[in-house]
């Protein structure tokens, strides 16, 4: 075992991301932080680096604990990783998403631009409506 691995490889190696592709976008797109800084797909991760991930509405937080360049089955994982995301991020994945869908009739073709004028407004008093609500 080597004493640092690529971060794109070890987050795909621990089944973070499908693909070390994946992987690699998203330390690019600035999605992920080792040791609280921004952190390039060639970075070298060792043992005690602690990696957060931002993947949609969550922030996922994993402490290394042995670093690996081979993809592990699922059950291995948690020999080199801990997870340690608190658990209200991870209830971000079972909150209700709210959506609005207006119904047309079949055949009734494409809104007039009145039609589409009080659709807007419609949809900008329901975003404002959920904007003021306090979630957390």
């Amino acid at each position: 075992m080597a004493d640092s691995t690529r971060l794109d490889k070890y987050l795909w190696s621990i089944r973070v991301f499908k693909t070390r592709s994946d992987a690699t976008d998203a330390c690019r797109g600035g999605k992920v932080l080792v040791n609280g800084q921004d952190a390039k797909p060639s970075r070298e991760v060792k043992s005690g680096d602690m990696i957060q991930i931002r993947k949609g509405a969550v922030l996922y937080q994993y402490k290394v604990l042995q670093p690996i360049d081979r993809r592990q089955g699922a059950a291995l994982v948690e020999q080199y990783a801990q997870n340690l995301t608190p658990e209200s991020e991870l209830a971000k994945l079972h909150a209700p998403h709210e959506s609005f869908f207006v119904v047309r009739d079949r055949g009734a073709g494409r809104p007039t631009k009145k039609e589409r004028r009080e659709m807007d407004t419609l949809y900008s008093a329901l975003e404002e409506e959920f904007s003021s609500e306090d979630f957390d």
